[in-house]
């Protein structure tokens, strides 16, 4: 038996809301319930929020009445990712997986994952779907420059960086897709929504 869902609305600067949810899944079947029709400026998912920016509190609250997280979302494009596995940390992960490098690859490529929200920087995406059993804790001291392409998992995420930046998240490997590309609607490759699967290509 499953209970209304668990929401907070919380005020944030003059004109925008704050809705806190459960999860990464109910975040983003939020923002999608919340584009259809309420008419707000802009949408938001993040890990666990969803920002309204441009409406009223009233409408909001009255489609958080009509809102099903259940119903899930609207499948969204399918995006392969071809990699090159030869990350840096790819004995890491094996380690905290208690596996070997060749069943690190196969459980990566076996996942389909989505692209619950971007943040971090432009092209970012945040990819959910792992199992909890398989996170990763990020590296104690982050890399002070971590390539463009490279492909990294962090607790039950993973994401590709769009650009070259510091980051702590552990490489698995890399891809030659562009991330980013403001010649193309939307400019990020992995907008909220997409599917995701990594395939493995060699160097």
């Amino acid at each position: 038996m499953t209970g209304p869902p668990a929401y907070r609305v919380v005020p944030c600067g003059p004109a925008a809301l704050l809705v806190e949810v459960s999860d990464a899944p109910a975040a983003l079947s939020l923002a999608e319930h919340l584009r259809a029709g309420l008419g707000a400026t802009d949408v938001v998912p993040g890990a666990r929020t969803v920002l309204v920016d441009g409406t009223e509190r009233a409408p909001v609250e009255e489609a958080l009445r009509r809102w099903d997280p259940a119903t899930g979302t609207d499948p969204g494009p399918l995006v392969e990712v071809p990699v090159v596995y030869d990350g840096a940390d790819l004995a890491d992960v094996a380690e905290v997986w208690g596996c070997t490098l060749r069943e690190v690859v196969e459980r990566h490529t076996s996942l389909e994952l989505v692209s619950a929200f971007c943040g971090f920087a432009p092209g970012f995406a945040y990819l959910s779907g792992a199992p909890e059993e398989w996170a990763v804790p990020r590296l104690a001291s982050p890399r002070p420059r971590v390539p463009a392409g490279s492909v990294a998992l962090a607790d039950t995420w993973s994401a590709v960086y769009p650009t070259a930046s510091p980051g702590g998240w552990r490489l698995l490997g890399r891809t030659d897709l562009a991330l980013w590309d403001t010649r193309r609607t939307p400019p990020a490759l992995l907008a909220p929504g997409t599917r995701v699967v990594f395939r493995e290509v060699r160097a």
